[in-house]
């Protein structure tokens, strides 16, 4: 007997049906799996064997024949060990067909009958709301992952703990009832990293790039000597940065459950993730890929802050490919028989000592570095990578009285307040369109947007001759103009907007020491 179920498939960061057909006919016993399956699809005969067998049902001593299509697309992961039971129970008489075509099922199957949790929930869900017009009207899937799918609009979702708790269900025995999850309700019971910018002494001029940087999507690099607080102050950038959109926190979701860090418990990710990878990390490692594509540190730090200690100690290979993601915010990763694009929209953070020995300008301690030292050093960082780096700030050493000081320096909250106004002041600009963001800016709106005074453009005019920046450079300093006066709500881009911005060009400056 021939049966059909409906399930999913994860390509990338999407889903796409794939249709389970499940044959049992008389023949010596036998279980074959067709349709380009994986190591792990072609061991699940044993998994659903035996739960089938634990669950109290007959295993049919017949020849059974799985097929997945479409066939001419390769199948990974144990999405399918459900739906193949059920169809095998199908086949057999012991669930009803008739209400099989109603749902969508994915879930791994443990020997015993339960249910286990999957990878890519959140992207089954949105497939099956998408195939709501060919009749679905639920997804099943395990129950730790129902607060992630639930999370769409327009699709039922169904938890289950067991597969025997699926057949009553399926033949009406019992009723589940609907998953439910209310992405307010869960922004609220988030709670944040009690992290502060209140918590970092001095720095005053540092918080204030940083706040530009928020304000705009900007990229930073702070050069300062060991113990000065780049880390501290980088950690605590995501405080500043505008709370996630629906959306946004919908596709970061999507790229944690895909790579199978999500926190099930919590559902939805509310805040912006923080990715701080150590420098030996491989370029694989950092934009993804390996033998079945997953996603790396760039695409896990969407939508968020990707911070790079120590830049100059990773390996040069590893740096150079970040260009192409922090040009186009995707990474493409190719592979023989798939090629899949994963979102990379992230800020950039680095930090790096201005010296090999790290006390070169300090005030308390001498440099032993040469001018040749120096500059071999800073050249392990590309002009190409740092031309794609808006903001360069240097991060002195913190004085006594500083640190000393009791009083309370400016929290992240009264910061942030200042960061959301300029953003909505951007998205009332560009209209809600692909550009979100003034880093994100294209030349097009550069040239409407970015509009300079007479003196204003001098002083550029000046700055772009003695430091020789590139046209790359430039277009990022009238990009960090921009949001300087957003932050003060100018319309047009004055002098103190465009001096401010040249200041944080620190590595075009030649080494004199």
């Amino acid at each position: 007997m021939l049966a059909n179920i409906l399930s999913s498939a994860v390509l990338g960061i999407d889903a796409y049906t794939v249709e389970v057909e499940v044959d049992t006919a008389r023949g010596l016993p036998s279980y074959s799996t067709v349709g380009l399956p994986d190591n792990a699809i072609k061991e699940s005969r044993d998994r659903v064997k035996s739960a089938i067998k634990n669950s109290g049902y007959p295993f049919p001593a017949k020849r059974i024949t799985v097929n997945l299509a479409p066939a001419d697309i390769k199948k990974e992961g144990t999405n399918f060990d459900l739906s193949v039971a059920i169809g095998i129970l199908a086949a057999e008489g012991v669930v009803e067909c008739d209400s099989l075509d109603k749902y969508l099922i994915v879930g791994e199957l443990s020997l015993d009958g339960r249910i286990k949790p999957i990878r890519g929930a959140l992207p089954v869900a949105v497939c099956a709301r998408d195939t709501a017009k060919k009749g679905v009207k639920a997804l099943i899937l395990p129950m730790e992952n129902s607060r992630e799918a639930a999370v769409v609009d327009s699709v039922v979702v169904y938890g289950v703990k067991s597969l025997s708790e699926l057949v009553e269900f399926l033949n009406g025995s019992i009723e589940l009832a609907p998953i439910i999850f209310d992405p307010v309700e869960n922004r609220s019971n988030t709670h944040g990293d009690l992290a502060d910018m209140a918590d970092v002494k001095g720095q005053a001029h540092v918080k204030r790039a940083l706040e530009v940087a928020a304000a705009g999507g900007h990229n930073v690099l702070m050069i300062g000597p060991p113990g000065s607080g780049k880390t501290m102050l980088a950690r605590r950038l995501s405080t500043i940065l505008p709370d996630l959109s629906l959306e946004e926190a919908i596709e970061v979701t999507k790229v944690q459950s895909v790579a199978g860090i999500l926190d099930r418990a919590e559902g939805l990710v509310m805040e912006r993730p923080f990715r701080a990878p150590h420098h030996t990390i491989s370029d694989v490692g950092l934009t993804g890929g390996g033998r079945v594509p997953k996603p790396g540190e760039v695409s896990l730090a969407h939508n968020g802050v990707l911070f790079l200690d120590e830049l100059p100690e990773f390996r040069r290979s590893v740096l150079e490919v970040l260009r192409t993601p922090l040009e186009d915010g995707m990474v493409t990763i190719a592979r023989a028989m798939v090629s899949v694009a994963y979102p990379c929209s992230f800020m950039l953070v680095g930090a790096m000592n201005p010296c090999p020995c790290g006390y070169m300008g300090d005030a308390k301690r001498a440099c032993s570095c040469s001018p040749a030292q120096v500059q071999a050093y800073r050249s392990r960082v590309s002009g190409p990578l740092l031309d794609r780096i808006d903001i360069h700030c240097e991060v002195p050493s913190v004085r006594f009285s500083e640190l000393n000081d009791d009083r309370r320096s400016e929290g992240s909250s009264v910061i942030k307040e200042r960061v959301d106004r300029a953003r909505v002041a951007q998205a009332l600009r560009f209209g809600g369109g692909t550009v979100y963001s003034n880093s994100r800016m294209e030349p097009k709106d550069i040239r409407q947007f970015c509009r300079l005074e007479s003196n204003s453009r001098n002083l550029l005019e000046t700055a772009v001759e003695r430091l020789g920046l590139s046209a790359r450079a430039y277009t990022r300093v009238l990009k960090v103009a921009r949001s300087i006066a957003d932050l003060d709500g100018a319309e047009l881009v004055g002098l103190e907007h465009i001096s401010e911005a040249i200041q944080y060009r620190t590595l075009d400056r030649p080494v004199t020491e």
